[in-house]
């Protein structure tokens, strides 16, 4: 196996032996082949979509397939062998109607050869063990296949944002469209290195608009979401705790579990679903259990009740609770029950049949819902309090978080930050900091939770409100990206975020594996894209000038007050 899509990969340069994330070189083979087998369609569907034949179902596979592949999803060989299957099915079908659509019109059409895969899993396996590849082998170079990769990447994050919402019935033929082009484009080993740092950048164009879908998506369907503070203490009573990201799930497990007498509780980056109107309503919705992700074999152990999965952060479940765990939709895990069709109720039967915690403990909140629709309507007052010299820097220190002693550096900078400065923060790096007392700067809030790695198109609306209430670009404000990554979402973040032009971002903990230094020189060349050094050396890089000269005034902004649990 060859791995190198996470920021934890082995020795810092690629996984060749067993996957850092957990994999197997069996599961690694499987989701090679899953890749290809959604490149191969594509390759079919993109030329036939221009004779009118459309397939939803491809389109819809496509997306699936390259959220599937990304960092701890699924680890379920058989689950994949099935996924892998009805793709070579659907390159069929799509042969089939292309050939059909082209007769039609008197065409002759040139079908790319297509071998027949394996009849067993095992023969699957050794078909996806022919895929993997060392960059450093390639005849292409490092550089090519670095950046091919760097698409890819940022192709399978876009599309766990697209699923997110297509889910909630937001889509956009468009953006098919383009997932299809793109995979046919890769398809046929594109080489040229300027072609290939251009299409990185429209990855990261086409994802702006993927994640103002699932911006959408959410508050359209739940609400824009409100400060709200949440729970983060025990409540007496049986008790369920969800993982990962999909807000549909909650949703559809709160409605299960009304009136049943079982808290739910979330974990991880479902924490922000406390801000949502349409999710905070349900009174069992009672807190935030835990931290990031990575923590999970530590904290599910302790955890009185079921855990249901939804999304990517699954790891190697314990023996001690591996009983308890549950998966759904693309997330899976051998021999881990996997929910179908929202059938909660073997999830239900087991928090009934587990403990639950005997008693609640002493109240404590975090404060949650500052997504853009919020502070935009704060933008005023933010800006008097800028003019007014009480706030002078904004940060925004955010992303993934993971097992990494340098990842200590994400709080201690936001420890250092000064005191006339706003904290934006979001996804679960966030754990590292978000429980410390920042205060606030004349009622604002010093820690601004925007919400999931998913909410990174409010970052975007907010940074982009604020620069033209000052009559600025974004690289003109008081404003520095720290970023930390882990997996495929931070990097088509990252790439939408170049797309827009944001230049001297820093991030770490340490540089993809996949960007070589040539291709890291274009990017520091073109927007100042620079490692995280020290937290001394990195403040001090970051603060400058204040934008706008003191004034004597700024408001006092009231947010609301704890809510009491049973």
């Amino acid at each position: 196996m060859f791995c190198y899509q996470c920021e934890q990969t082995a020795h810092g340069t690629g996984c060749t032996t067993f996957g850092i994330c957990g994999k197997d070189p069996n599961i690694a083979a499987m989701q090679d082949l899953l890749t290809c087998v959604a490149k191969r369609l594509s390759s079919v569907a993109w030329p036939a979509r221009k004779l009118d034949v459309a397939s939803p179902e491809a389109d819809r596979f496509v997306v699936e397939a390259l959220f599937t592949t990304v960092t701890n999803v699924n680890f379920d060989v058989e689950r994949l062998a099935l996924l892998v299957r009805r793709g070579r099915a659907l390159v069929d079908e799509v042969v089939a109607l292309w050939r059909e659509a082209a007769d039609a019109r008197g065409l002759e059409i040139d079908v790319p050869e297509l071998r027949e895969l394996p009849a067993t899993t095992d023969g699957l396996i050794i078909r996806g063990l022919e895929l993997a590849l060392d960059p450093k082998a390639a005849a292409a170079g490092a550089d090519v296949v670095g950046l091919r990769d760097l698409v890819m990447y940022g192709l399978k994050g876009m599309a766990a944002y697209a699923d997110h919402a297509m889910i909630l019935g937001v889509t956009d033929q468009g953006v098919f469209d383009y997932f299809v082009e793109t995979l046919a484009w890769l398809a046929g080993d594109p080489t040229d290195i300027g072609e290939l740092t251009a299409k990185a950048l429209d990855v990261g164009r086409v994802n702006v608009q993927v994640m103002a879908m699932l911006d959408q998506a959410n508050t359209g369907t739940y609400g824009h979401p409100v400060p709200t503070p949440v729970n983060i203490a025990p409540v007496q009573g049986k008790a369920i705790l969800v993982s990962g990201h999909d807000l549909k799930d909650l949703y559809d497990l709160l409605v299960a579990t009304e009136g049943s007498g079982i808290n739910v509780y979330t974990h991880g980056e479902m924490l922000p679903a406390h801000g949502y109107p349409g999710l905070k309503k349900f009174d069992h919705l009672v807190g935030n259990y835990g931290g990031a992700w990575q923590d999970q074999r530590k904290e599910f152990v302790a955890f009185p009740g079921p855990i249901l999965m939804t999304t990517n952060c699954i790891q190697k479940p314990k023996e001690s609770y591996e009983g308890r765990l549950f998966t759904t939709g693309l997330v899976a895990w051998p021999g881990i029950p996997h929910i179908e069709d929202g059938d909660y109720s073997a999830l239900i039967e087991e928090a009934h049949a587990a403990p639950g915690y005997e008693e609640s403990g002493e109240e404590q909140t975090i404060l949650v819902g500052f997504g853009h629709n919020t502070v935009l309507g704060l933008a005023d007052k933010v800006v008097d309090a800028v003019k007014a010299g009480l706030v002078k820097h904004f940060f925004l220190i955010g992303g993934c978080d993971a097992k990494d002693n340098a990842r200590t550096y994400y709080t201690d900078l936001a420890k250092a930050v000064p005191d006339d400065a706003v904290i934006l923060t979001l996804a679960c790096g966030k754990f590292r900091f978000n429980k410390l007392d920042f205060g606030d700067i004349g009622g604002i809030p010093r820690l601004l939770d925007i919400g999931q790695c998913n909410d990174a198109y409010s970052a975007v609306v907010i940074a982009q409100a604020l620069a033209e209430a000052f009559d600025t670009d974004i690289n003109g404000l008081p404003l520095s990206l720290v970023l930390s990554w882990y997996e495929q979402k931070a990097v088509c973040i990252l790439l939408s975020l170049l797309h827009l032009g944001v230049r001297d971002i820093k991030l770490g903990p340490k540089l993809p594996a996949f960007v070589t230094p040539a291709v890291l020189q274009v990017l520091v060349d073109n927007f100042a894209l620079a490692p995280i050094t020290t937290v001394e050396a990195d403040l001090a890089d970051c603060l400058g000038q204040p934008l706008v000269e003191e004034s004597p005034e700024a408001p006092v902004v009231e947010l609301p007050a704890s809510r009491p649990r049973a």
